[in-house]
Formats: structure tokens, sequence, C-alpha cells
């Protein structure tokens, strides 16, 4: 932290950083992918259409786009159970940087929100040797998921931060919306190319740990919002 942070009087508002999980601190997305395909296939639906509307919604909202609503619930429990599976035993690995820029952030200055259940992230995290978050808003925190505002505005009310004063890290163009939405800093990592509407881009998460550090310690104005 930054030595005139220390001064009596003169620290501003607490920063926070909300990180999206899967691509951004993490990469579980080719089991997700494989237990997506076999969920299709066995309901005799696209696997490739399937996945495309996973990738932006929670598992319940991607069952309700392709079912009738009688057969979403035993659909969901279904998924639960193979989800949970991959959670434990499927192939895993961390993104590289996450580690060291989790092990540099306060405690309390950050959070993970995620369309994932907030039991699978941590065990997950456990696997990896990641430091465990102290708060996950996860996809049964809400009503409404990514691409609204809502998750994120909840992990910035959890960690006691003013929405303008945090930054949402994500690598999906749904995380981006629902950062932009809550009138929140935007920044897209781990893609070629920026996601629309991201207020910077890093090709990598390691190439943004300086910065999301240097946001934190407030040497970085919240740009974009207000």
């Amino acid at each position: 932290m930054s030595e005139r942070h220390h001064e009596a009087g003169t620290r501003g508002p607490a920063r926070a950083v909300l990180f999206d999980v899967d691509g951004t601190l993490l990469d579980a997305l080719d089991g997700q992918r494989r237990i997506w395909r076999a969920w299709a296939e066995q309901r005799g639906l696209d696997p490739d259409r399937v996945y495309d509307v996973a990738l932006r919604t929670r598992p319940l909202e991607t069952a309700s786009e392709f079912l009738p609503a009688s057969e979403v619930a035993a659909s969901i429990a279904e998924f639960d159970s193979l989800e949970d599976a991959e959670a434990e035993h499927g192939e895993l690995c961390g993104i590289p940087g996450a580690d060291e820029l989790l092990t540099a952030l306060p405690r309390g200055a950050w959070a993970v929100v995620t369309s994932n259940a907030e039991g699978r992230v941590v065990r997950r995290f456990a696997r990896l040797g990641l430091p465990a978050p102290t708060v996950v808003v996860d996809n049964a925190a809400t009503g409404r998921g990514k691409p609204a505002p809502d998750p994120y505005l909840l992990a910035a009310e959890r960690l006691d931060a003013r929405p303008v004063d945090c930054l949402v890290v994500e690598d999906s163009p749904s995380g981006v919306a629902a950062g932009l939405a809550a009138r929140m800093t935007v920044w897209s990592v781990n893609r070629a190319v920026p996601i629309e509407g991201a207020h910077r881009h890093f090709a990598t998460l390691a190439d943004a740990a300086p910065e999301i550090l240097r946001f934190v310690d407030g040497d970085l104005d919240a740009i974009g919002v207000g």
C-alpha cells in the first residue's frame, strides 16, 4: 500500500477487485464443454448451440432455453451431479499469474463472481492451491445472473465497497456487460482482442496484474464510470 495511504485522514474509499472465475483465474472449460455436450446429446440437442448459450448464462437459464419447464429441474440436478464430479476430479489448470496476484491482494479487497456453484469454485481453488476467496457470489446468490449487474453489485456490497470503487476483471462478453451495467470499471483479459465496452484490455492476466494492484492501491483513477 502506498505510504500516503497510511497517513491519518488521507486514505480514500476502499478499492475492490471482482474477478470472474472460469477463463479468468482458472481453466476448467474443457470439462464444462464435455459435460454440456453429454447433457445435450442425451436430449437430442445441438451441443454447439447449447454450449454457446451456456457460456453466456447460468445452468438454470441454459436448461430453460432448450427444455420444457417440466423437465428443467431434473435436468439441472443431473448437470449438477456431473459438475460436482468434474470439480473434484476433472482436468484443471490455473491461469498463469493468478496465484501471485491473489496472494498480493489484501484479503478483504477482492471477491469472485461466478456462474458456477460456490462449492465447486472452492474445491477448484483448493485443488490448485489458490488463496481461498472470502466472498463468492455464485449462480444461486442473485435472481438474475450476468449480463445483469446484480452479481457484481452484490459482491461490492459484501466487500463494503462502492460500485464506483470496484474493478471487474472478466474474459467474457456477458461478464463485461454485467460490470458495465453495475457502473464499475471493467477490464478484459485472456483474449487476443478486447471485449467491446471494456475500459482496458490485457492479453493475459499476468499482464494485467501490476495494473490491478495499482488500482487497489489507489494509484489509478476509476475510469469510464459515473
